[in-house]
């Protein structure tokens, strides 16, 4: 990927999505900036790793989005760099569109763009240079006023998706998470064109989702799902809470009610250390352990009731003693509720794992229990064993291998005893009773990530 040093994309939106005028957009910005009220209950707002923004004119969405971008004036100096992504609107693009420029500008000046962030996804495949696809997009070119206004000088790495899937954005994003200096931006709207209270009913559905770090989200709930999901995929993996900040639509603002566009504004931020217990994985393993206490006639402890239990799921369940595995057994695919796909494998893994014997009673009060929730499996194409040991991402994936009937895969936490891309496959073939290394094309790999609660 080759940048120019003089090349730079104008404002395209300026005048009609926001003001053309700088001092008018200073004014406007300041005064939606100004009006966003602080979170209820928030001393201290936490420092958040991600947000999603809608991106309509500002008149309908302004406000919404300014509820997310005031708290970030807290961090104005911090905040050195912004992986911004939106959909394309008016070109279609397979994969993910950077530009070939070296800034954005808008009417309060240029931003430039993170050059080396642009190369370090260079290699991967789901990108694509296209600035056809930035030319005339205002998903992206929205939020640049906001974060201007907001941050004192920053960085862009600017991301128009296009056709891709939830696991390619998620591996763009891992490369360029970064550390504190890095905000990564979702810019989304949530459903277009409904009556008020039907479009109301189903963007509280939408945010019920992704608060819950729910990738599954379609076109029709956000038209920015692709981004969204991607990021509900890596904020799945970097342990982030999602909340809520905003949501409202146009018929709230300045439409009217008859057909509604949908506005949401979210912050996902770390888990703190003194955070609640996640109430879905304190019911996931009070379920495994419930189904191992079941077969020696132990009473079961309560399960608070939800929905996610009711919803379809795979899981592995692993069992530990002093840190050594017990007994490991798990679904790839989501073919019944989640709570008894938990009950299920947490039963196989005391009494059915042939690598061990049944569990005994004296066991149990030893035994510690881990649940994992995966995501779905996505086809992992790669040209060569080398492919795969580069793209592979430690700590983060987990790999299904399938060769004929052979098959086999790792969870993510094996990486913890086999830190190594080399070593981690070379282990997985063997587990599929090839040899260490064994390649041959028609061998393929999926990969996926997971969610995981662990008894302490």
């Amino acid at each position: 990927m080759t940048h120019s040093t003089s090349t730079l994309r104008p404002a395209a939106v300026a005048g009609s999505f926001y003001p053309g005028s700088a001092g008018v957009l200073t004014r406007d910005l300041r005064r939606l900036l100004g009006d966003a009220l602080p979170r209820q209950g928030s001393q201290q707002p936490r420092r958040p790793k991600a947000i999603i923004v809608p991106h309509a004119g500002y008149v309908y969405s302004g406000a919404i989005a300014a509820s997310v971008y005031a708290p970030l004036r807290a961090l104005r100096a911090s905040i050195r760099r912004v992986v911004l992504l939106g959909p394309t609107h008016r070109v279609a693009v397979a994969g993910l569109a950077v530009p070939s420029v070296n800034a954005f500008a808008t009417p309060l000046g240029e931003v430039p763009l993170d050059i080396e962030g642009l190369r370090s996804i260079a290699r991967l495949p789901q990108v694509v240079v296209s600035d056809a696809a930035h030319a005339r997009e205002h998903s992206l070119e929205v939020q640049l006023p906001f974060l201007q206004t907001v941050f004192e000088q920053f960085t862009l790495v600017p991301l128009a998706v296009g056709d891709a899937s939830p696991s390619e954005v998620a591996e763009v994003l891992e490369t360029l998470w970064g550390g504190d200096e890095t905000l990564i931006v979702i810019s989304s709207d949530l459903s277009h064109f409904l009556p008020y209270a039907r479009a109301c009913e189903t963007d509280s559905d939408t945010a019920r989702h992704i608060v819950a770090l729910d990738a599954m989200l379609n076109h029709q709930q956000a038209c920015g799902a692709t981004p969204v999901n991607g990021l509900l995929l890596a904020a799945r993996r970097h342990g982030l809470q999602a909340e809520l900040l905003d949501l409202r639509n146009s018929g709230d603002t300045a439409g009217d009610k008859s057909r509604v566009v949908g506005y949401g504004a979210f912050s996902f931020t770390p888990l703190s250390a003194d955070a609640h217990p996640d109430p879905l994985g304190k019911a996931l393993l009070i379920s495994a352990r419930n189904a191992i206490a079941a077969n020696f006639g132990l009473p079961p402890q309560p399960v608070t009731p939800m929905p996610e239990l009711a919803a379809l799921g795979a899981s592995f369940v692993t069992l530990t003693q002093n840190g050594q595995l017990r007994g490991c057994i798990g679904s790839l695919q989501a073919q019944r509720p989640l709570a008894n796909d938990v009950a299920e494998n947490a039963f196989a893994a005391a009494f059915r794992d042939q690598r061990f014997p049944p569990l005994s009673e004296q066991e149990l009060s030893r035994t510690r229990v881990e649940v994992s929730l995966l995501t779905a499996a996505e086809p992992f194409p790669v040209r060569s064993e080398e492919d795969a040991l580069t793209r592979l991402r430690p700590g983060i994936d987990g790999l299904i291998l399938s060769y004929g009937r052979r098959r086999a895969t790792f969870l993510p936490q094996v990486w913890e005893s086999l830190p190594e891309p080399r070593q981690f496959i070379a282990q997985l073939k063997l587990k599929a009773g090839l040899a260490a290394d064994f390649w041959d094309p028609e061998l393929t790999l999926a990969r996926y990530g997971v969610r995981k609660w662990k008894e302490t």
